[in-house]
């Protein structure tokens, strides 16, 4: 069940579309264009239990190595403090 504010800053919550970004080993996973319900104030991402379980799938199967994915370009940094 979604809320209908955001539990961190009471926003309000609208559909839309988003992305989920993890590091898999070595590699980073992206899963775009995820239905999501998303805080019109500070963005925070709030997903049906059914969309969860859909990720949750997409990344059990990334950790067994039965996944393939398309290669996108990235860089990294490491941010020096």
């Amino acid at each position: 069940m979604i809320p209908e504010r955001c539990s961190y800053c009471k926003g309000n919550l609208k559909e839309g579309n988003t992305e989920f970004m993890v590091r898999v080993g070595e590699e980073v996973i992206i899963i775009r264009d995820i239905p999501a319900y998303i805080c019109d104030q500070c963005g925070e991402v709030f997903f049906t239990p059914d969309i969860s379980r859909k990720i949750d799938k997409i990344m059990e199967d990334a950790h067994k190595g039965r996944i393939c994915c398309k290669p996108v370009a990235a860089g990294e940094v490491k941010l020096e403090v």
